[in-house]
């Protein structure tokens, strides 16, 4: 293991994700190359960052945007398949993500809300399960990564669907264990370390399994699982550093 990744292992992650961004200029020259392209701002370089919570994984945050996989390939899509960039919608974008924030912000085609419970840099502070915006209010909606910290995931679920008008879109990532038929939950697991190593990360409440999609269904969604990487040649795919096979949820009210 080299010392960078010694270092980058012994840090707290919550202090890593801080330094990580005040670090980004000089982690981004130090990197400059032409083997990998963030899609995001264009630049390329000689490496990614490895990351990961319990395993880390090779060439997956990029040194410039501090994108990851699953933020680089939602990125393609709504470039590629959609007309985000171009058509006026409104959006709700739920824990934005810092990759997206900047960008999504300056669109003039977009009027676009974040909002959080905790997190400083949300517009609005708000609870998932209890939103404080009216039925059919947005056009859009993200919410990528936030369903496993929610003890409630039905309620919060009910509530993107009611603000969500009809006809809109959101895209609701989550980590997702394809191998698994059903998900798994277990609030008798209280060590912190067990719960990283079985869940992901400590504060996950659960692993999903392939019925994610059939529970946004349920909510009345229409949920189209969207494999795009398939769509994306292959030489791409390792020059983008995306995840194979990882399922995009688009939903439609």
């Amino acid at each position: 293991m080299s010392v960078f990744k010694i270092i980058l292992n012994t840090i707290p992650r919550p202090i890593l994700i801080k330094l990580s961004y005040l670090a980004k200029p000089f982690i981004a020259f130090s990197l400059k190359g032409n083997n990998y392209t963030d899609p995001i701002d264009g630049k390329s370089f000689r490496k990614f960052l490895p990351y990961g919570y319990e395993k880390q994984r090779e060439n997956a945050l990029s040194p410039s945007t501090l994108s990851l996989e699953r933020h680089r390939l939602m990125w393609l899509y709504l470039r590629d398949e959609t007309d985000f960039f171009s058509a006026e919608k409104k959006v709700l974008h739920m824990a934005p993500e810092q990759c997206f924030l900047p960008l999504f912000s300056k669109q003039k085609n977009l009027d676009y809300t974040t909002a959080d419970l905790y997190s400083p840099i949300a517009d609005v502070k708000a609870d998932i399960c209890d939103l404080p915006f009216e039925e059919n209010s947005f056009d859009v909606i993200f919410c990528n990564h936030v369903l496993e910290h929610i003890t409630d995931d039905t309620k919060a679920m009910q509530e993107l669907y009611r603000v969500l008008k009809p006809g809109g879109m959101g895209i609701f990532q989550i980590p997702q264990d394809v191998s698994r038929a059903t998900t798994f939950e277990d609030d008798s697991i209280t060590n912190q370390k067990e719960r990283a190593k079985i869940f992901g990360q400590y504060d996950h409440v659960r692993v999903y399994g392939r019925d994610y999609f059939d529970k946004l269904r349920t909510i009345g969604f229409k949920v189209n699982e969207v494999d795009y990487t398939k769509k994306i040649a292959p030489e791409l795919v390792e020059r983008f550093c995306l995840s194979k096979g990882e399922i995009l949820p688009v939903c439609f009210k």
